[in-house]
C-alpha cells in the first residue's frame, strides 16, 4: 500500500484495494448470503447507534461480514484525510483481518496478485453525509479490530498454557498489529471537522437522542479484548527482566503488545482533545470533577502503571505515584 505516496498514487492504491475487497465480498456472498443485520435485535443502545449486531455465524458468513466492513473502510479511505502513518497502521490491521477471517496463510507475493479494475466513482454525496457515515465506518472497523485482537490474544494465551511458544509468538504479533490499528481506526472515524462533530454528531449519542450516553466501555468487542489481556497477564505475569532471562523473544513480543496498548490510551487522550477540547465527556456523571481529556488521561496512567514492570521502558514514575495513592 502506497501510504506515503503522492495523493493521486495513494488514492489509486486505495481504490485498487477497495475494489479487491469488493470482489472478495462478492465471492464470499456467492457461497451464502449476508445476514440482514438490521433485522437482528440490538443488545445495547451502542449497538443500535453504531449498527453493530451479534449473532452466531458460520466461518464463511463471519468472513463475509468482516470483509464488508473492511470494504466500506477502504472505500472511505480513498477520500478520508488520514495521515500516511495512520493509513499504514489501519491497512495493516485490514490485511491481518482478511488473513484471520478467511484463514489465508500470509506471505503471498504481492507481485503475483492480479490487478483489479477500479469502478468509476459515483456521484458525490454531500460532505455532511460523508462525515456522518465516516463516524460509523471508522467505529465499525475499530469494533472488528477489537474482536480480532481479542481472539488473537486468547489464542496466544492458550498456546502458552499448552507449551507451544512458537505459536504464541505468532499470535501475539498478530494481536499487536490490531492494537496498533486501534487508534488509527478511531482517527479515521474522527477525520471530520471538530465543529461538525460538536454540532451534528455528539448530541445524537446522549439523551434525549438516546436513553443513556454512549461510551466505549459499552462495546462488547472492547470488553472481550480487555478480558483477553487480563487472562494473558495472568498466564504470563513475570516482570520484563525475569521473562527476558527465561525467554527473550516472548518478553519482546509481550512488551510490543503492551506498549501498543499504552499508546492506544495515549492517543485517545490527544484525539479527544482535538475533537472536544476541554468539554466534559457525555458519559460522565454531573458531579464528576474531570473533563473528557482528564478522565482518559487517568485511564492511560492506570494502564501504564499496571504495565510498568512488564515492559522494557516502563513508566515507573506513574507506577510509583499510583502505588502511593493506593496506600495513602
Amino acid at each position: 500500500m502506497a501510504t506515503h505516496a503522492r495523493p493521486v498514487e495513494r488514492t489509486t492504491a486505495l481504490q485498487q484495494a477497495a475494489a479487491a475487497a469488493g470482489e472478495l465480498a462478492a465471492a464470499l456472498s456467492d457461497l451464502a448470503p449476508a445476514v440482514a443485520g438490521e433485522e437482528l435485535l440490538a443488545e445495547s443502545i451502542s449497538q443500535s447507534f453504531f449498527r453493530v449486531r451479534e449473532a452466531e455465524l458460520s466461518d464463511q458468513q463471519a468472513a463475509l461480514h468482516g470483509v464488508m466492513v473492511l470494504h466500506r473502510s477502504l472505500e472511505d479511505l480513498c477520500e478520508a484525510p488520514l495521515s500516511g502513518a495512520d493509513l499504514a497502521l489501519e491497512t495493516a490491521g485490514i490485511r491481518q483481518s482478511v488473513l484471520d477471517l478467511t484463514g489465508t496463510a500470509p506471505g503471498a507475493d504481492p507481485d503475483s496478485v492480479p490487478s483489479v479494475a477500479v469502478p468509476e466513482p459515483a456521484a458525490g454525496a454531500s460532505l455532511e453525509s460523508v462525515w456522518s457515515a465516516r463516524w460509523l465506518i471508522g467505529h465499525q472497523v475499530h469494533v472488528l479490530f477489537n474482536v480480532c485482537a481479542a481472539v488473537a490474544v486468547a489464542d496466544a494465551t492458550r498456546h502458552l498454557r499448552q507449551g507451544d511458544g512458537d505459536a504464541a509468538l505468532l499470535r501475539l504479533a498478530d494481536a499487536t498489529v490490531y492494537v496498533r490499528g486501534f487508534p488509527a481506526a478511531m482517527t479515521h472515524a474522527s477525520t471530520v471537522p471538530a465543529d461538525y462533530y460538536m454540532a451534528a454528531i455528539r448530541h445524537t449519542m446522549a439523551p434525549p437522542s438516546v436513553d443513556v450516553p454512549l461510551s466505549g466501555r459499552q462495546h462488547r468487542g472492547y470488553k472481550l479484548f480487555r478480558a483477553a489481556m487480563k487472562d494473558l497477564l495472568s498466564a504470563l505475569p513475570d516482570s520484563y527482566e525475569h521473562l527476558t532471562a527465561r525467554n527473550p523473544g516472548l518478553a519482546e513480543a509481550r512488551g510490543a503488545l503492551l506498549e501498543a496498548d499504552i499508546v492506544d490510551a495515549e492517543r485517545h487522550v490527544t484525539l479527544a482533545y482535538s475533537m472536544v477540547h476541554l468539554h466534559r465527556s457525555i458519559a460522565q456523571k454531573p458531579e464528576g470533577p474531570d473533563n473528557a481529556v482528564a478522565e482518559l488521561r487517568h485511564m492511560r496512567h492506570r494502564r501504564a502503571a499496571q504495565y510498568a514492570s512488564l515492559i522494557r521502558f516502563g513508566d515507573h514514575y506513574i507506577a510509583d505515584a499510583v502505588a502511593g495513592l493506593r496506600h495513602s
